[in-house]
């Protein structure tokens, strides 16, 4: 086992990470500046009004996208279980 080999395999983890969770935050993060926007512009200063917006497009993202990310997941998971010969001898 090279260290190369270790850092490729925790730099695919990673990078798998950061897009899916980009993928799940970034709609929730539109819609909260948009809420953000809606509040400033008519002075409605209540903290809770941003919460279910989001929440909902969230949960809505989650489900859209679960095939997707079950695929990306599987697939690491392959790739790994793959590597466990290199990595081992």
């Amino acid at each position: 086992m090279t260290p190369e080999t270790v850092v490729e395999v925790f730099r695919n983890a990673l990078y798998l990470i950061i897009l899916l969770v980009g993928a799940i935050i970034t709609p929730g993060l539109i819609v909260g500046l948009l809420v953000a926007v809606f509040q400033a512009a008519t002075s409605i200063n209540e903290q809770t009004l941003s919460f279910l917006p989001r929440l909902l497009v969230t949960l809505a993202t989650m489900m859209f996208l679960a095939n997707w990310i079950f695929a990306s997941l599987v697939d690491f998971s392959i790739e790994l279980y793959s590597l466990i010969p290199e990595l081992i001898g």
